[in-house]
């Protein structure tokens, strides 16, 4: 990919609000917490990663038409060209995060706005310049919003534009169906996943399994594996493995997004294989020593 070219990122925009409860939730009760409000959106984030490590990104998702303008003075703080549609009636999405005591967390979803993307939100001329479609799974997971990227994602195969796809939540995979993901993503390049959702997608929780079944779906297999680092593989089996560093982990939240971000970013600067999964390993443990989804 060249480095000139363009990531047009395609999903949804939050408001993350964040929940850190001093200890266990008390049932019918109180407890005390530490509550932030955050920008979120597992697609912003990775547009807002993408763009503070200098890649040239154009970011595609629908908000509450009285949110447009603060959002797209935010995202163009991060040197991102924001391609935002107003909704006249929906609010902008929300995503309440609880953070557990060890950094994991567990998300309360409500995506408003996300769920009108339509395909006239997503200008044509955008893949003039383009060199790789990033779609976020969210995307996937409701009609609307699928019918917009599925429009997007046969015009890019039309002109031979590379598609990753990041699988983006277990329990949406399976809620909707890992058969139905699979046959909406076929024709897709790369794809992104965490273990859960890789186990979940390949039906096996050993990891050269995964990437020979996956494979059959993706030219490209890229696993994340928390503090067991990331893989590459494909139908061939794996082609790399890399360790996490050890880190303090303050809050989760967006660390895969920023993965994403920095494999893509290496990538585009010509950077070989290894070396990008090491850049998207060295981003995702820089992020979760932070709290929230995107760059301070």
């Amino acid at each position: 990919m060249s480095a000139a070219g363009r990531v047009l990122v395609v999903g949804d925009v939050m408001t993350d609000v964040i929940v850190r409860p001093e200890g266990p939730l008390v049932r019918g009760s109180d407890r005390r917490a530490t509550i932030q409000s955050r920008p979120g959106g597992s697609a912003a984030n990775q547009a807002v990663w993408l763009g503070a490590m200098g890649a040239k990104v154009s970011f595609v998702a629908r908000v509450a038409a009285g949110d447009k303008p603060r959002l797209e003075a935010y995202f163009k703080g991060f040197h991102v060209d924001p391609i935002l549609a107003a909704d006249p009636q929906r609010p902008s999405g929300v995503l309440v995060v609880l953070v557990d005591a060890d950094g994991e967390r567990s998300f309360l979803t409500d995506r408003g706005a996300n769920l009108a993307l339509e395909p006239s939100d997503i200008p044509v001329r955008l893949l003039d310049e383009t060199r790789l479609v990033l779609v976020s799974g969210y995307s996937l997971f409701a009609e609307g919003p699928r019918r917009a990227v599925s429009w997007l994602a046969e015009e890019a195969r039309r002109r031979g534009i590379p598609i990753t796809i990041d699988a983006a939540s277990v329990s949406f995979l399976r809620e909707l169906g890992v058969g139905s993901f699979l046959e909406w993503t076929r024709g897709m390049s790369t794809l992104l996943a965490n273990a859960d959702e890789a186990e979940a997608l390949s039906g096996t929780g050993d990891l050269t399994e995964q990437m020979i079944a996956l494979g059959a779906y993706f030219e490209r297999v890229i696993i994340k594996r928390g503090a067991r680092g990331a893989a590459v593989g494909g139908r061939h089996g794996l082609r790399l493995d890399a360790p996490a560093p050890p880190v303090e982990v303050v809050d989760t939240t967006g660390a895969g997004d920023a993965f994403a971000a920095g494999f893509i970013a290496a990538e585009l600067e010509g950077t070989d294989e290894a070396e990008c999964l090491l850049r998207a390993i060295e981003a995702g443990s820089k992020a979760v020593k932070q709290l929230g989804a995107q760059p301070g």
